[in-house]
């Protein structure tokens, strides 16, 4: 049964004050994933013990269960359709996410960011799990066009850089799903201290989403599969994209960047 079937099956045997949880289960749907318990008490105005004892009505041993469990119904509902060729339904799934990144794209939004990037003073990309490797990549892809990044992926480090920015420097955020709290709290520091900020994320509503100045959307979340494929082909592909407009912006300068960074590593490669 899905947490709506159980529910329903439920309803009328909840307590008021567990009607409102259940509502707002509802109303969320698979989001509920990515909602904390604090956030589900400051919408529903109910206590923790309330939520809890809910889940509990519903068969789950918590709130976290609950969410793991819609997590896999949700995985299991929106898998490919069943297919003879190998892979297809990786295939599938990955074509799927570089058109649904794509739509995404707001060229107002990109357009600011490549502003953000240009009047930089210095750059710095924060990411820990699965996007702190994307961070590196993005660092790679910024240097060959003569952008000049660095990707900061401890935790520890992002606070301290964050805390010595200024109104000059840039933060990059890169989190699937917006929620990831070091990234928050490094993000939240260098706002104060006035860095400007870009962050890719999936949640337009999420905290990260909300910090930052401008805000770059990925197609998918990676919370039943940290650190898949498909999430870092996403945040990757949205790094593409922001580059290819710097490049559109800039393309004399960018230009000579590539041809200079092919010729620095032509007599790395054999003959």
């Amino acid at each position: 049964m899905t947490l709506t079937d159980k529910i329903q099956a439920q309803y009328f045997t909840l307590t008021t004050s567990e009607k409102k949880v259940a509502d707002y289960f509802l109303l969320v749907g698979p989001n509920i994933i990515f909602e904390t318990m604090n956030e589900v008490k400051q919408k529903t105005h109910v206590g923790d013990a309330t939520i809890i004892r809910l889940c509990q009505k519903l068969g789950f041993s918590g709130f976290s269960d609950l969410k793991i469990e819609v997590a896999k119904d949700d995985y299991q509902t929106t898998r490919p359709l069943e297919s003879t060729r190998p892979y297809a339904k990786l295939e599938a799934t990955l074509t799927k996410t570089i058109t649904d990144t794509l739509a995404l794209v707001d060229q107002r939004k990109l357009k600011q960011s490549v502003a953000l990037l240009s009047n930089a003073r210095h750059i710095y990309l924060f990411g820990v799990g699965g996007s702190a490797l994307t961070s590196k990549e993005l660092e790679n892809m910024l240097l060959r066009v003569g952008i000049k990044a660095q990707a900061v992926t401890d935790p520890h480090y992002q606070a301290q850089t964050a805390a010595i920015l200024n109104e000059n420097d840039l933060v990059i955020a890169l989190s699937l799903t917006g929620r990831t709290n070091d990234t928050l709290t490094a993000l939240k520091l260098a706002k104060q201290n006035h860095a400007k900020s870009i962050a890719i994320t999936t949640y337009l509503h999420s905290p990260i989403a909300q910090t930052a100045d401008v805000v770059l959307q990925t197609a998918v979340d990676d919370f039943l599969n940290g650190g898949s494929v498909i999430g870092k082909v996403s945040q990757l592909l949205v790094g593409e994209v922001l580059v290819a407009e710097y490049e559109e912006q800039n393309h004399t300068t960018t230009v000579k960047m590539r041809e200079k960074v092919v010729r620095a590593i032509l007599d790395k490669r054999e003959e």
